[in-house]
């Protein structure tokens, strides 16, 4: 009987040493990572006496204490919070989309004269620090009345977004501009052309784009704390959970109960779409 030879892959000590090192730092890191995470889940379910004689890795008595939850939806009206954070995404994400495709479909399907300045003073744009401009921008925003108001907000948030543009204008490098002169021989307009043929194909672009602008807006504390000034009637998710923070202490428990709370919705969201979000963004990446 003819004996199966097996091939035993040997290693020198040197990259046993490595492999050690690599799947250390894979699990260290990992663990850093998910370290909050796994405290804000514990401490979101201890009450208040638990919390103050405890430390923070020490699991609550019950995990069936949702008072906390119950406490952080009241106390920081999240359901309001809820409401307008999904009308900013909603309205932010349609505008930015749309400005942006147009403006990418512009710069790069037209030639004309300050094409290269415009494409420029953008690059430029993404090298000022943000918090660098909001006295001009506050300036602007007093002067047309859009301070504590929901639309004004929304407006501001819909500008331009830079990394969303050279998003748009690298796809469309790979889109043929054959489609373009054959839509136009046919009788199309140039929105037309954009409407019924780059749109469409700028999809996977799209999905990155609005992913990148939906993480950042939902998470935007800094702006909106400085335009959403009434905190009952036009806070969002991101500002209510200062509800319980004070000079005379902050109630962590209740914070990370309504950090979880503000979680939920992006988790649902990318549950349900992880399929059209995975497939946008490798589909971005391998066209650009």
């Amino acid at each position: 009987m003819a004996k199966m030879k097996t091939n035993h892959k040997h290693y020198s000590a040197g990259a046993v040493i490595w492999i050690v090192i690599k799947y250390f730092s894979l699990v260290f890191f990992s663990f850093v990572a998910l370290l909050p995470i796994v405290s804000c889940v514990i401490t979101a379910f201890k009450t208040d006496a638990e919390y103050q004689s405890t430390n923070v890795m020490t699991l609550p008595e019950s995990w069936l204490n949702f008072q906390n939850f119950i406490d952080a939806f009241n106390r920081a009206n999240m359901g309001r919070a809820y409401l307008n954070s999904a009308i900013i995404l909603v309205f932010v994400l349609l505008g930015s989309v749309l400005v942006g495709t147009q403006l990418a479909y512009v710069l790069n399907r037209f030639k004309f004269p300050g094409n290269g300045l415009i494409r420029s003073l953008f690059l430029f744009a993404t090298l000022l620090p943000g918090i660098a401009m909001q006295v001009s921008v506050y300036q602007i925003m007093s002067n047309l009345g859009f301070i504590n108001h929901l639309y004004g907000y929304i407006i501001m948030s819909m500008g331009t977004d830079v990394i969303s543009i050279y998003i748009f204008i690298q796809f469309m490098e790979n889109i043929s501009v054959s489609l373009d002169e054959s839509a136009f021989i046919d009788g199309a307009s140039y929105f037309t052309i954009y409407w019924k043929i780059i749109l469409p194909l700028l999809k996977p672009a799209i999905v990155t784009s609005m992913v990148l602008k939906g993480v950042g807006v939902y998470n935007e504390y800094y702006c909106a704390s400085l335009y959403l000034q009434d905190k009952r009637t036009l806070g969002v998710v991101a500002t209510s959970l200062y509800t319980f923070t004070g000079p005379l202490g902050s109630k962590y428990n209740l914070i990370c109960a309504g950090v979880l709370m503000s979680l939920l919705p992006a988790l649902i969201i990318f549950l349900l779409c992880q399929k059209q979000i995975y497939s946008g963004i490798t589909s971005g990446a391998v066209k650009g």
